[in-house]
């Protein structure tokens, strides 16, 4: 999906703000993200040794997570490619 905005990487999220899924992803665990998924960005977390990211996110004041892993055979183009994936609101 084409956005007008500029491009961005899963690191990239800026806390406090809203994004909204608009490509379905699995994530490393193997979840589902739909389009119409919306959350709120608190934080992030980069493991070196696993190449891991895992995203802290709120929704409807619930806590959740999702890890995704940035290398080649897992969800590498996911993470470099985020902002194909979730947008802005």
């Amino acid at each position: 999906m084409a956005s007008s905005s500029p491009a961005f990487t899963a690191s990239d999220l800026v806390p406090g703000k809203t994004y909204r899924v608009v490509k379905e992803f699995l994530d490393y665990d193997g979840l589902l993200h739909s389009p119409g998924e919306t959350w709120t960005f608190v934080a992030k977390n980069f493991l070196p040794y696993d190449d891991g990211l895992t995203i802290y996110t709120e929704h409807h004041g619930r806590n959740g997570i999702f890890r995704l892993q940035w290398r080649p055979e897992a969800q590498a183009s996911i993470i470099d490619f985020f902002s194909e994936f979730v947008v802005e609101v």
